[in-house]
């Protein structure tokens, strides 16, 4: 499910949650609600195709990927995994929940 909050600064931002309440993805701050409401369902057409995900290592040997738009912009990052299958868990998790478009 998608929640939308303001930050500190008072951007609103997005970060799509699991059924166990983890954060899965987090977005950039927008201006407004309904800006922020454009990045959402940008990553729900986005979010369909695994070309879209794009994952990497850091230094730590943790795992995170980016979902980024036809332009390669990035849309959403993801929170940091121990290694690289729960990463893919994560996307396959994004890929199925964030089409549904349920927003609290």
């Amino acid at each position: 499910m998608f929640q939308i909050y303001k930050d500190k600064s008072g951007k609103h931002r997005f970060r799509l949650k699991a059924k166990n309440g983890e954060n899965i993805i987090s977005s950039q701050a927008y201006a407004s609600r309904s800006s922020c409401m454009k990045g959402i369902k940008s990553v729900a057409k986005n979010s369909k195709s695994k070309d879209n995900f794009k994952s990497k290592e850091n230094k730590g040997g943790k795992w995170n990927f980016n979902l980024v738009a036809a332009n390669n912009k990035i849309i959403a990052t993801s929170q940091s995994y121990a290694d690289r299958a729960s990463m893919n868990k994560g996307i396959k998790s994004v890929m199925t929940n964030a089409p549904k478009l349920k927003i609290s």
